[in-house]
């Protein structure tokens, strides 16, 4: 890979990482129920598990789209049925500290990287990033796209978990707590619109 083409995957893989999305509403929500440390498992979750997807994916995963087209349809019901999970787990996130423990916990690192492989964003990243950066779908070439995503996605997943971190400051009441969680489970549900209508 030409430093050139390097540097455009690299802006590529930041673009696409770090603008909102479920990950990142997830992490910055984390962050602000749970604090930075408590959201270390879910930070790595993200940041490679996304790279791990990028793998498989691009040696042919979705081939199996193409020779069995229900298949698709089977990721879409468990993507919109694992969303739906989630954004009622971020809606009922635990209180700030001194309040009464719900017995919530931040996701955990296997949580989060499972959940790239049902995540509608994480595979159109994926799939462009493959696309545009490992044409011959050699491993070489694979390898470099999902280590510029580890770079990338440890830049996003600090950035959106220290913002939730910091609006805690804000929401150290738990009816604001509560309105921010509804709020990102909301913005979760909303983000599968796209996939619904496709």
């Amino acid at each position: 890979m030409t430093p050139d083409l390097l540097l455009a995957l690299a802006g590529f893989a930041l673009v696409t990482v770090i603008t909102p999305g479920p990950n990142n509403l997830m992490l910055m929500t984390s962050g602000a129920n749970f604090g930075f440390r408590r959201s270390l498992s879910h930070m790595l979750g993200v940041g490679l598990g996304f790279p791990m997807m990028i793998v498989p994916v691009g040696l042919g995963v979705m081939q199996v789209f193409d020779a069995w087209p229900p298949s698709y349809t089977i990721l879409k019901v468990l993507s919109v049925a694992y969303m739906l999970w989630l954004a009622w787990k971020i809606a009922n996130a635990a209180p700030p500290d001194g309040a009464p423990d719900t017995g919530s916990r931040p996701l955990t690192f296997l949580q989060a990287a499972a959940f790239q492989w049902v995540n509608p964003k994480a595979w159109s990243m994926a799939l462009g990033a493959i696309t545009l950066y490992a044409t011959g779908r050699d491993l070489p070439a694979i390898l470099w796209v999902a280590g510029t995503y580890v770079a990338m996605g440890c830049i996003s997943t600090t950035s959106w978990t220290i913002l939730g971190q910091q609006l805690r400051r804000i929401l150290n009441r738990p009816n604001r707590l509560r309105v921010f969680n509804w709020a990102m489970a909301a913005l979760l549900v909303a983000s599968l619109i796209p996939v619904l209508w496709t």
